[in-house]
């Protein structure tokens, strides 16, 4: 979630920014199922290895698009030094939950 949960994510931010999470799960071989940028934060649903740590996987997701946000948005990076807070949530799905996962990300967007 961006620092102190700024409503920066906003256009024409969160459309580069759900093309730069895609570009990220696609380098890092991860399966994006489900990518919904919000005003203040952004909700992932991925596929990884369970080799890879989660922590790893935030750490790529959050470095590359901050540093590809403020170097194609200049506007953003005076708005906001630092783009996102330390803190995020992970959790695990099974395969009857992640269709349940996927269509409340979906639903996020409308609410």
């Amino acid at each position: 979630m961006p620092k102190y949960r700024r409503k920066v994510l906003i256009a024409p931010y969160d459309t580069r920014m759900r093309e730069i999470i895609a570009e990220v799960a696609d380098k890092a071989e991860l399966i994006a199922h489900a990518i919904e940028v919000m005003p203040d934060h952004v909700h992932l649903f991925v596929e990884a290895d369970p080799t890879l740590a989660v922590a790893e996987i935030v750490n790529r997701f959050k470095g590359r698009s901050s540093r590809l946000m403020r170097q194609k948005l200049p506007a953003l990076r005076l708005r906001l030094r630092t783009p996102w807070s330390r803190s995020y949530y992970a959790g695990s799905v099974d395969h009857v939950s992640a269709k349940v996962v996927k269509a409340h990300i979906a639903a996020q967007k409308g609410s």
